[in-house]
């Protein structure tokens, strides 16, 4: 198990998918359930994604954009559309809400000329949809995030990031464009899981681009002695690790894992893993309503509950239970 692995497993599609082959300008498409991330990709045409406190970005076909929430955006055919927005969420699925011509999963295999975005019939700046000219085929992905350990990844990444064709993602493009194109049993769950596929290659893209910042995290995966530790801590959190122990392991002496750690990651070895305990404490707590701390604390390798509950106390600044309370209130 690798830190990136395990920072995006609570990161999953379920269901939420929109499809179309019909967006024919003027459309202007206001997802207003604000998911912790969204991911917007175009297949065919191009539009804007317009975040609700950021500047436009340029959508073309192929690329792909990432929005973390909680804000809302908008997708339009052009900045300064003259479509009324279309509120867009969990229940926008039927052509019947505003006149779309979208949904889950949905495939308009021949086109309608009655039914575009906006209201055009094909003669309009769209060019006719069942032509293809100006017709955009838009995918979006909208991932709930579920504890503690999914929002350490949301943290690292800003509120809008983009990555141009060309990459990785291509194939599972390509997958996408032939699925969507189809009405079949299944259809939506291949959908979901392609469009995982999609994220992880578009995130490994961003942080691997030329002149990008990554997470202290992600960089030091490639280090040969950290990379090494950091998959041993994940693998392994509830170990008794000693620096000693970890170093023995990747092969060289505690001197050389301890300064490689800190300067690569930022923070000694057993810190970071103390910091991943509580992480992990955090959604078990919440998770399994119940365990109690002393079970809690055994399962991310403390023997004491009170040795984990003043750890606990001093990552997260409220003890164990006071934490589970507020979160199952909440």
């Amino acid at each position: 198990m690798d830190a990136f692995s395990d920072l995006i497993r609570g990161v999953r599609a379920h269901g939420s998918l929109f499809g179309s082959s019909t967006l024919s300008p003027p459309w202007a498409l206001h997802f207003v359930d604000g998911a912790p991330l969204t991911l917007c990709t175009v297949l065919t045409g191009a539009g804007w994604i317009v975040p609700e406190h950021g500047p436009p970005e340029p959508l073309r076909a192929r690329e792909t954009i990432v929005v973390r929430g909680p804000a809302t955006f908008t997708f339009v055919d052009e900045v300064g559309t003259r479509a009324e927005p279309i509120a867009c969420g969990e229940h926008c699925a039927t052509p019947e809400q505003g006149g779309t011509r979208h949904r889950r999963g949905w495939n308009d295999p021949g086109g309608d000329t009655g039914h575009g975005l906006g209201g055009d019939t094909g003669d309009g700046p769209g060019g006719n949809p069942d032509d293809g000219r100006g017709a955009t085929t838009l995918i979006v992905g909208a991932y709930p995030v579920r504890g503690e350990i999914s929002r350490r990844l949301l943290d690292a990444l800003p509120v809008v990031l983009r990555v141009d064709e060309g990459g990785t993602g291509d194939p599972v493009l390509d997958h996408l464009a032939a699925e969507v194109a189809i009405d079949t049993p299944g259809q939506q769950v291949v959908l979901d899981r392609l469009l995982d596929w999609m994220l992880v290659c578009t995130l490994r893209e961003w942080f691997d681009r030329p002149g990008g910042e990554p997470p202290a995290w992600w960089a030091a995966q490639r280090d040969p002695v950290v990379g090494d530790a950091l998959r041993l801590l994940h693998a392994e959190p509830a170990a008794p690790w000693t620096v000693a122990a970890l170093a023995e392991r990747t092969g060289v002496s505690r001197s050389t894992l301890a300064k490689r750690f800190a300067d690569l990651v930022g923070e000694p070895p057993l810190t970071y893993l103390t910091r991943w305990r509580m992480t992990l404490a955090a959604d078990l707590l919440v998770e399994r309503k119940a365990a109690t701390i002393a079970d809690i604390a055994r399962t991310v390798g403390y023997s004491d509950p009170f040795g984990f509950s003043a750890a606990f106390k001093r990552v997260r600044g409220v003890n164990p239970s006071e934490f589970r309370r507020t979160v199952t209130t909440s």
